[in-house]
């Protein structure tokens, strides 16, 4: 798996301080994607042991509230073999005191157990890992820039967590602060 871009000290892309690691690799190819140069699955460099752990101790600082993955697509077969292992080594270090968040271009329905883009043991492991996945590819004609931590109103916030224990098919999720949420600045 190759990496396009790694933000550190990141605020766009989940709340807090976050470090953001954006994989290389996406055959959704969304018109107007905002990172266009990461479909190619050859961009920018290979995710190494070392990558990896630079990527963990930047998170070990207290001002740091957790990772998030975008892309390209994270949830491209490729790219789940190659980040499985490193979420769960997150997971493992920081426990439950950093979120880690994911983009995809693919829904819940898609990516969630008996999905057409679960790959079984690899993607439940994966979404085990997860507390949010914000679902759902960019569609231009519902932009929205008033939308927190999304691009158009098709893109979903979900509670990964909330949803996995939830009875059947029920997605729960994610709250924001009430300030956020209402659009107001009462």
């Amino acid at each position: 798996m190759n990496y396009a871009n790694i933000k550190y000290c990141d605020i766009a892309n989940g709340p807090g301080v976050r470090t953001t690691l954006f994989v290389s690799g996406c055959r959704l190819h969304c018109p107007n994607c905002f990172n266009e140069e990461a479909w190619d699955f050859e961009a920018g460099e290979p995710f190494t042991d070392e990558v990896a752990e630079k990527i963990m101790d930047s998170m070990d600082v207290p001002y740091v509230t957790g990772l998030t993955i975008l892309g390209g697509e994270p949830m491209e077969p490729e790219n789940q073999q190659g980040l499985v292992g490193f979420l769960e080594a997150v997971r493992e270090r920081f426990g439950e005191t950093k979120s880690i968040w994911l983009f995809s271009g693919h829904t819940w329905d898609q990516l969630a157990p008996g999905g057409a883009w679960n790959l079984g043991d690899v993607t439940d492991r994966l979404l085990d890992t997860l507390d949010v996945l914000v679902d759902g590819p960019f569609v231009q004609d519902l932009h929205d820039i008033t939308l927190r931590f999304r691009g158009s109103s098709n893109q979903r916030l979900i509670d990964v967590r909330a949803t996995l224990e939830a009875p059947g098919d029920d997605v729960v999720w994610w709250e924001d602060e009430p300030i956020f949420s209402t659009h107001t600045m009462e």
